[in-house]
């Protein structure tokens, strides 16, 4: 998915005067040729998370439309408070593309991992999320977000579906187990594995890769009396959306994410899947302990 966004922002840096980048070192080797073609609008702040949204939020006062990039951590939230201010309360819009996601490099240790990234994103209003679940789907993603003028956080992963989908971002059945069947909601890159952990049990299984806005509209259609969420962050962080939304409605809900707990691990990002639960045999373990339970 990196390698998906570096191509693709090199192509809309060369077509689209309006656009800029911005780095905080993170990446500026992928982005060299770049920044010689485009000295002016490809800009590296140096290790200065804070000023790196600083400027984003300048430039998007300009009318230009930013781009800022680094690991999700260091994005999202050692730069929340410059989110807030230079961005959120400014009025301003830009895109945000982190990597790393929850995970991906756990072998650089806690400061690599991001697990509550889309939850501080949601602290804010009007922001988009997305979460491909590809490295395919995030070409056409970042075009489209690009050509808008809102706030935007584009999460990729080294985490990824064997196959592409191109949806607009409402939920997608994927597994349809009949009217009145427990729903799954999985969200970009555990769809394969949220398939697999329910493929003989009467599950219906929906996909996005778009959490924020959420598609309550299809979620209402889609709900009986259990709904499972399957996010590749932090657990629950999608709980008060779905509450909302069935508020008039009986309903369960399991949320399976990333855990509170600090493992004060290092492992691989499988171990990760594993020791949260979120593999195939761990998702399939919380779904049938839900569905037993009264």
């Amino acid at each position: 998915m990196r390698d998906a966004f570096v191509g693709t922002m090199t192509d809309l840096l060369a077509e689209q005067p309006r656009t800029a980048l911005v780095l905080a070192d993170i990446s500026a080797l992928a982005f060299a040729s770049a920044a010689h073609r485009h000295p002016d609008r490809v800009i590296n702040v140096g290790i200065r998370e804070q000023l790196l949204l600083g400027v984003a939020g300048g430039l998007a006062l300009t009318g230009m439309r930013p781009v800022a990039h680094s690991y999700a951590p260091f994005l999202v939230e050692r730069a929340y408070e410059q989110i807030k201010l230079d961005l959120d309360h400014q009025g301003v819009g830009a895109v945000l593309v982190g990597i790393g996601a929850s995970y991906d490099r756990p072998e650089s240790g806690r400061t690599h991992l991001s697990p509550a990234d889309v939850a501080l994103i949601d602290t804010l209003g009007g922001w988009t999320v997305h979460v491909p679940g590809h490295p395919d789907e995030v070409p056409r993603l970042l075009r489209a977000l690009v050509a808008r003028d809102d706030a935007a956080y584009l999460r990729l992963s080294t985490r990824t579906n064997d196959r592409p989908r191109f949806g607009d971002g409402s939920l997608e059945v994927v597994r349809d187990a009949g009217a009145g069947a427990p729903l799954l909601v999985a969200v970009g890159p555990l769809r394969d594995a949220a398939v697999a952990a329910v493929a003989d049990l009467p599950v219906t299984v929906a996909w996005t890769h778009r959490p924020r806005p959420f598609d309550t509209v299809g979620l209402r259609a889609l709900a009986g009396t259990e709904v499972i969420l399957v996010e590749p962050y932090l657990a629950g962080t999608s709980s008060r959306v779905v509450a909302d939304a069935l508020a008039d409605r009986p309903h369960r809900l399991l949320a399976l994410g990333v855990g509170r707990a600090d493992l004060r691990r290092y492992g691989s990002a499988e171990d990760h899947d594993r020791w949260h639960g979120l593999d195939e045999t761990g998702i399939r373990r919380s779904v049938t302990g839900f569905l037993s339970t009264p």
